[in-house]
């Protein structure tokens, strides 16, 4: 009968323990190539979406089944009408989806009539300040589908006016506005350029970062290193 050789008892204890941390590093390091694989085929969507002509906004009776899964950035072209009114300026020092938006400034999202469909709030584009021509009139407009950040505890919504937001919230701004009930989403503009160029749409870029294969060689990095300095270690010890 063979029996396993068993370890002296001063290693027993840490030898349980090394191989805890083993187990906990070889986990981290495969959770990252799982998360690297999602976010490959997460950025291979986003672009293909990106990249497709336009379709026509999704009818109303329709919003309660849709979501930011199946059709965020999404391109729409629709037909809509400026009421005017109060918008809501973004606040942003600078944009991980738009390459002309490097400084601070302020995204303009603006509440319009779809016509035929309802109230959508619309992202117009960037300005630098809070001075800039309004929307007026009938006009049809190239844009991406989105849906509106989480709340979190750590950020405040908007300042005491409502006026400057830092929560990309549509439906928060149209309950503060007085908008009344708007769609779940909101088209972030990408044409035309309005005369005198601001506020200032653009097409958006998929610009995702993905560094979870480096993670995971780090995590089994320190796999490996736990494993040789406990061999070290035991082998000094004896």
């Amino acid at each position: 009968m063979i029996t396993m050789p068993r370890l002296p008892r001063g290693l027993v204890w840490p030898a349980m323990l090394t191989l805890a941390g083993f187990i906990v590093l070889i986990g981290l390091g495969t959770w990252q190539l799982e998360r690297k694989a999602w976010k490959e085929e997460l950025i291979t969507t986003l672009e293909r979406r990106l990249r497709a002509a336009p379709v026509s906004l999704p009818p109303p009776a329709q919003w309660a089944r849709i979501g930011a899964e199946d059709f965020e950035f999404v391109r729409v072209r629709v037909l809509v009408e400026w009421p005017g009114g109060s918008d809501a300026l973004l606040y942003t020092a600078g944009s991980a989806l738009r390459d002309d938006v490097k400084s601070q400034g302020y995204f303009v999202f603006a509440p319009t009539r779809a016509l035929g469909v309802g109230t959508v709030v619309v992202n117009r584009g960037f300005v630098p300040q809070t001075t800039y021509p309004r929307g007026s009139g009938v006009q049809e407009i190239t844009g991406v589908l989105r849906w509106p950040e989480p709340p979190s505890w750590f950020v405040v919504a908007h300042d005491s006016a409502g006026a400057i937001w830092s929560l990309r919230d549509h439906r928060a701004m149209a309950a503060l506005k007085g908008w009344g009930d708007v769609a779940p989403f909101y088209i972030e503009q990408e044409a035309p350029v309005p005369p005198g160029g601001l506020p200032h749409p653009s097409a958006l870029k998929v610009q995702l970062r993905n560094d979870h294969l480096q993670y995971a060689i780090t995590w089994y990095g320190l796999a490996a290193v736990l494993v040789v300095m406990f061999a070290i270690w035991a082998w000094r010890t004896r």
